[in-house]
């Protein structure tokens, strides 16, 4: 099936919660519990250790990761500005942010594991 947003079932029907999480599976079937946010400055620039996915949605609702980014201990705002910039042109109004990976080797191997092109930067 490749990469793909699974809805997390036990938040389905929370209709009033601030709680807004879903999942992705990855290319080797592991799944990734991510905060869904919308796409905004003042938001990017708060997230710290943390995977980044860049993700746009069809008009049934179907999400497609637009580009992936990690978020390191210190975040440099010029780059985060610049990044946000180039995935809204390409369709992102959401980011998806997994924070559950144990330092940069994990993230790393995440990101990859989310990647549907291996030749995407």
């Amino acid at each position: 099936y490749g990469v793909r947003e699974e809805r997390l079932r036990a938040t389905a029907g929370l209709r009033h919660s601030s709680l807004a999480l879903s999942s992705w599976r990855g290319r080797s079937g592991r799944r990734y519990i991510v905060g869904v946010h919308p796409l905004v400055e003042a938001e990017i620039l708060e997230v710290t250790d943390a995977i980044i996915l860049a993700v746009s949605r069809d008009d049934d609702g179907t999400a497609h990761v637009i580009d992936i980014a990690t978020a390191g201990s210190r975040p440099s705002g010029a780059a985060r500005t610049r990044w946000m910039a180039r995935v809204r042109e390409r369709g992102a109004t959401e980011m998806h942010v997994h924070r559950l990976a144990d330092g940069d080797r994990e993230r790393r191997a995440i990101i990859e594991d989310l990647r549907e092109d291996q030749e995407a930067s």
